[in-house]
């Protein structure tokens, strides 16, 4: 998946939350974790693409080290 697809994929879940904005950042970093590597893309060049704050990187790698523990739902 190249970073354009993630970052419209990023996009989408941000903007479809209702509420808690932040968790959908996190759930897209725990969901994507494999294509964002295998891609050898960073969060902060998905970031922006998607024309979101860096800041939000932070959460995207918190996410992609959780993937490692959890499972989505």
């Amino acid at each position: 998946m190249e970073t354009y697809e993630l970052s419209c994929i990023l996009k989408n879940m941000y903007d479809g939350a209702v509420k808690d904005k932040t968790t959908m950042i996190l759930l897209f970093g725990i969901k994507y974790a494999e294509e964002i590597q295998d891609n050898r893309t960073s969060p902060k060049d998905i970031l922006k693409a998607a024309k979101m704050p860096d800041s939000y990187a932070t959460e995207i790698y918190k996410g992609m080290r959780l993937s490692k523990y959890v499972d989505v739902k």
